[in-house]
């Protein structure tokens, strides 16, 4: 079984103390279901049409428990405290 990854784009955040309590409440949830952080930051450089912009790349057993933790209600709830104070694109994929 492959494994499941959320990136994160961050490409704005006009409250970053909204931004610390959402990482506060969602660090708990990602790790009670297994996620392991791989890389967290700004771009150290950026290629292409790349923007050096804050990202995150998190990495589950699966795309299943990828999908069932981003959708559980524990994790809406952290993912409500930003809503309108983070424009981020996440998205979830396959590992090779």
């Amino acid at each position: 079984m492959s494994k499941g990854y959320w990136i994160a784009f961050y490409r704005s955040v006009s409250d970053e103390a909204a931004l610390k309590t959402y990482a506060g409440m969602a660090t708990p949830v990602l790790t009670a279901a297994g996620a392991k952080f791989l890389a967290r930051g700004v771009a150290a450089k950026a290629y292409e049409s790349g923007v050096a912009q804050r990202t995150v790349v998190v990495e589950f057993e699966s795309v299943a428990t990828a999908i069932r933790t981003y959708e559980s209600p524990e994790y809406q709830a952290a993912l409500a405290v930003i809503k309108g104070k983070v424009d981020r694109d996440l998205r979830i994929v396959e590992g090779a």
